[in-house]
């Protein structure tokens, strides 16, 4: 069969969720890395990232363990002013970017993120001020209420773009 085919069968279908970016940053404050795999660590985040290093910018009890934006989400702040060079640079500061999903649809959820690692919908992420100022001014307010969830690691293992989203 050829693949044109399979192509004009899916048109109209929505894609399966997928893992679509990895970003870790070192520290508070500085710029994202774009990598294209990570082991996520149970209980701590993402190997190399600055929570689960403990050198993020915010406290234990507001600090998130991996942050998670969707591909749906990133279109509304698009709209709102932020390009899509910056997006791809990662100026979100958000870990995982997500496609074929809306961050709403993990609430109360359990599931995976590649063959092994499970991940749970902890709370939304608003974004704050801090963004303004690590970033550039105006962020926050382009970013909106569409700017992300917290989600914890529950079982190890490691992700890589491209990875399929499903329940547990």
């Amino acid at each position: 069969m050829h693949p044109w085919l399979n192509r004009l069968r899916n048109l109209g279908r929505p894609s399966p969720p997928r893992l679509s970016a990895i970003f870790i940053s070192p520290a508070a404050g500085k710029s994202m890395i774009p990598i294209e795999s990570v082991f996520a660590l149970q209980g701590q985040g993402l190997e190399g990232d600055r929570y689960s290093l403990q050198r993020g910018y915010w406290k234990v009890t507001e600090a998130c363990e991996v942050t998670l934006i969707s591909e749906h989400d990133l279109r509304h702040a698009l709209r709102r002013g932020i390009s899509n060079q910056e997006l791809r640079a990662g100026i979100h500061r958000r870990n995982l970017v997500i496609s074929g999903l809306r961050t709403e649809d993990l609430r109360n959820r359990d599931f995976y993120i590649g063959e092994q690692a499970v991940f749970r919908y902890h709370r939304p992420r608003p974004p704050c001020g801090y963004l303004d100022q690590v970033e550039r001014p105006g962020l926050a307010r382009s970013l909106g209420k569409h700017s992300g969830v917290c989600i914890q690691v529950i079982r190890e293992g490691e992700i890589r773009i491209g990875d399929p989203l499903r329940p547990v």
